[in-house]
């Protein structure tokens, strides 16, 4: 996802607003959720040169797809990411307390925006989705979907128990 910004140059005050449909790229998304890659991401982005570099800011509106962590059930919907990230003109210095890595830089007058794109969506990703907050699941014993079936349980006897629940059976015959 590289990005031109040759036109805005070192001069402080230059804009420029990008309104564009991007295929998404690989690795958007967690085990259970995330943006398939290649689907659509609408971006609605603003280019301000500043003395230091690039500042982009603006939406990225992705499709989320996945599947319920509880039921399985396939999940569907869109999200809204907000992006702010500067990317700083070569020869410029670091602020003070920043890695290298956290830094971005304008490379040969374009800007690469799939690591700000990937840092704006995957954080607000669930941890655990869900495809409703009152999704019940499936039943540990059996694997049937427990809100097809409201009153579904299964009888647990202890092991240690069972013996004696052999000594409870009405249709036990004692000859004593």
């Amino acid at each position: 996802m590289m990005f031109d910004v040759k036109d805005l140059g070192r001069s402080p005050g230059a804009m420029r607003t990008l309104t564009e449909h991007v295929p998404a790229p690989s690795d958007l998304g967690v085990a259970l959720i995330g943006v398939r890659r290649g689907s659509p991401v609408d971006l609605g982005l603003k280019f301000e040169s500043v003395h230091e570099g690039i500042l982009v800011s603006g939406t990225a509106h992705v499709t989320v797809t996945g599947e319920c962590g509880r039921c399985l059930d396939p999940i569907e919907y869109g999200l809204d990411a907000e992006v702010q990230e500067l990317f700083f003109f070569e020869g410029m210095g670091f602020s003070d307390g920043e890695d290298d890595e956290e830094q971005r830089r304008v490379e040969r007058d374009s800007i690469d925006l799939e690591p700000v794109l990937r840092d704006a969506v995957v954080p607000l990703l669930p941890f655990q989705p869900v495809c409703r907050e009152d999704c019940e699941g499936l039943c540990s014993e059996c694997g049937v979907r427990l809100a097809d079936e409201p009153g579904h349980h299964h009888e647990v006897v202890d092991p240690r128990w069972a013996a004696l629940a052999d000594l409870a059976k009405p249709d036990r015959h004692d000859d004593e």
